[in-house]
């Protein structure tokens, strides 16, 4: 039983309900960045493994629910895009993030091990729905048995991140314009006080978390409808429209994490949560009845996974080479990102 019946909506309503949960999220999710700081703090996981791993989660919930549903509904198209077009949206949010903040290139001021380890996972697991798709057609009760194997590498992946953190082999070298993490002044652990509080950050967290999913699942529904109404493939409605809608969290966390100087929060939710995200289409598999969600994958799709592998092989370039400014006042990952996003987004749309 529906909610609401969606697709009684008018074109006006659905765009009143989507710019309120736009709005609401906006709120919700620049709460959630400053409560998620305080808890990386407090937790002594650091910025960038508390941004990869909680936070760039709990801003997902919203693409989970659109690529869950669509392939339960059958249209693999849909839910494949959606996944993987989020993780290319999110990473052109990251470009945004690098133009909110002023004093250097965002790549250079956050640079740490932990997020170009997060960074190689992203590249390797995104090779996975490739193989599945032009490998054999092998499936059992439906699904690939690559779909576990992706869940397994990103586990195994967040293993090694955190490793690389407590035991770190090199660190990127420290400069003038490097943003280190800020902890909150020494209380004792296990006081009274800090036991509290501690509870009511991940009491507040997970109320945001729920809050921003209500949100960005009303603005996967209207979203869909208004996209609905122009005549587009599925492909371009779910590379282009609904992934925006439903990455919108990872846009508010980023830039808000940037301006309260948390940059390996901003830097680490982003690739850390697009690491999450093509576990969208492991599943999706599972919701796909049809048979594997892989072999349902077509070139356009191709086009957007390959698009995706090519933007986070520059964001990792500029997080090694770590330019300290750049074509208007940004690193040139930042610019080349925008750059080509726009520009292969506007070849499908010029194909329909």
């Amino acid at each position: 039983m529906q909610l609401l019946p969606w697709t009684a909506l008018s074109l006006p309503a659905s765009s009143l309900l989507f710019g309120a949960a736009a709005l609401a999220i906006g709120v919700a999710g620049t709460t959630m960045t400053s409560t998620a700081d305080r808890l990386a703090d407090r937790t002594g996981l650091g910025e960038a493994i508390f941004g990869a791993v909680l936070l760039g989660s709990a801003t997902s919930i919203a693409g989970i629910t659109t690529s869950v549903t669509a392939a339960v509904d059958g249209r693999a198209a849909l839910s494949v895009s959606n996944a993987i077009g989020g993780i290319a949206a999110q990473t052109v949010f990251l470009a945004v993030a690098d133009i909110a903040y002023r004093p250097a290139n965002l790549e250079h001021a956050a640079a740490s091990v932990e997020n170009l380890l997060q960074g190689a996972l992203l590249s390797t697991i995104l090779s996975i729905p490739l193989l599945g798709m032009a490998g054999p057609r092998v499936e059992v009760f439906g699904i690939h048995p690559f779909s576990p194997l992706m869940i397994g590498a990103y586990l195994f992946g967040l293993h090694l991140v955190a490793e690389a953190r407590s035991k770190p082999y090199w660190m990127p070298r420290q400069t003038a314009k490097t943003k280190e993490e800020k902890t909150e002044e020494d209380v004792p652990e296990d006081s009274p006080e800090t036991r509290r509080s501690l509870l009511v950050l991940w009491g507040r967290f997970l109320a945001l978390t729920l809050a921003v999913g209500a949100a960005g699942y009303v603005i996967a529904k209207t979203g869909g409808q208004i996209a609905g109404r122009t005549g587009l493939s599925s492909t371009v409605i779910g590379g282009l429209l609904t992934a925006i809608s439903t990455s919108l969290p990872e846009l508010v966390t980023a830039v808000a994490a940037v301006r309260r100087g948390a940059l390996s929060l901003a830097v680490g939710g982003i690739i850390g949560g697009n690491s999450f995200d093509v576990l969208f289409v492991a599943f999706s598999d599972v919701g796909y009845r049809s048979g594997s969600i892989y072999h349902a994958i077509t070139d356009q799709q191709v086009f957007i996974i390959a698009l995706t592998l090519l933007l986070t092989g520059i964001l990792l370039m500029g997080l090694l080479r770590r330019e300290r400014s750049g074509i208007w006042g940004i690193g040139f990952e930042s610019f080349l990102v925008l750059v080509l996003y726009f520009g292969a987004f506007a070849l499908l749309l010029a194909g329909g």
